[in-house]
């Protein structure tokens, strides 16, 4: 970085740095921080004017305040002048941070909790065998040692409350199911693809816990074998595309994406459309129709608009197939 931007001061004396008023009052656990930065270091110095006045990292220095550091590295940023200036780099610092998607923090809790339970277990042979092998004695410090970090039982619990700030592994559970579920060669490539998709919901926002019943049922109906098609199954297919002719609602919708959408077995649509079975009824249309954006209500009439043509396709090969088989019987 340019100098006429910013630099690092070494060691800059905590008591120097002007904190002053902050629009977050609300601190949050500043003994968790603390035990970070004792922990690990502190991996990201606080960001200060020239002259000492704080922009970001008010957290960081009351933390290192409670263990009693007197000096910290601060990244010095210049260009930052007036009140203005500082109100809008505390605002993006605050604002601008990204978080970890749900399967990206699923991803972060699995390693983590995996290498707790590593290091518990290490940790615990530790204090039953001495050097060398031997089996240590019962005497000592241990008795007042605190609590293993991921000790058995609480490596999920802690890695949850490490990742999300809350010790609920429930959900960071259910998305790793679905990942194993995607990434397993041993699985159907139908039930992955569905995996994969339901991950992909989970990420723009739709529910983990549904996601994860739909997919574990998926996976309790047994295979079946394709069957070549008969007369039956080609005059039904012959109807359908008929019927992608016939009834028109104005121009397709383009398609979200380029990719070829994976195709489902029947199976799977009949676990999606029984998940959908009375949502009408726990929204008020009143509100819907006047909260959303053009955008979102866009998406809706374009779902909307998709389902009614896959229906009326559905129903004529449906139609089809029920005419001749009358005819036969």
């Amino acid at each position: 970085m340019a100098a006429s931007t910013g630099h690092i001061e070494l060691e800059r004396t905590i008591d120097s740095i002007v904190v002053g008023s902050r629009h977050r009052m609300e601190m949050g656990d500043i003994d968790a921080l603390a035990a970070s930065i004792e922990r690990d270091g502190l991996l990201q110095p606080p960001t200060v004017t020239p002259d000492g006045v704080l922009v970001c990292g008010a957290r960081r220095i009351a933390a290192l305040r409670k263990l009693g550091h007197k000096k910290v590295n601060v990244f010095v940023r210049s260009g930052i002048s007036d009140r203005l200036q500082r109100l809008m780099a505390e605002q993006a610092d605050n604002v601008l941070h990204k978080p970890f998607t749900q399967t990206e923090a699923a991803a972060l809790y699995r390693e983590l909790k995996t290498l707790m339970a590593e290091d518990a277990a290490r940790r615990q042979a530790a204090t039953q065998f001495g050097a060398g092998g031997k089996i240590a004695g019962t005497s000592g410090g241990a008795v007042t040692a605190p609590p293993l970090i991921g000790a058995p039982g609480k490596s999920r619990a802690q890695a949850a409350l490490m990742v999300t700030g809350r010790k609920s592994y429930t959900s960071l559970e259910q998305i790793n199911d679905l990942q194993r579920i995607a990434n397993d060669p041993r699985q159907p490539e139908d039930v992955r693809g569905f995996a994969r998709s339901e991950l992909d919901a989970i990420d723009r926002g739709s529910s983990i816990t549904t996601a994860h019943a739909r997919t574990i049922a998926m996976l309790a109906i047994p295979q079946e074998e394709p069957e070549p098609p008969g007369e039956l199954e080609l005059l039904a297919q012959e109807a359908l595309e008929r019927a992608k002719q016939g009834r028109k609602r104005g121009p397709a919708p383009a398609p979200a994406s380029s990719a070829v959408p994976v195709r489902y077995p029947v199976r799977a649509f009949t676990l999606t459309w029984s998940d959908l079975d009375q949502w009408w009824s726990h929204y008020d249309p009143a509100e819907v129709g006047t909260a959303l954006s053009d955008d979102q209500w866009e998406h809706f009439e374009t779902i909307l608009d998709a389902t009614v043509r896959f229906f009326d396709a559905a129903r004529a090969a449906r139609t089809a197939r029920q005419r001749l088989a009358k005819e036969s019987a």
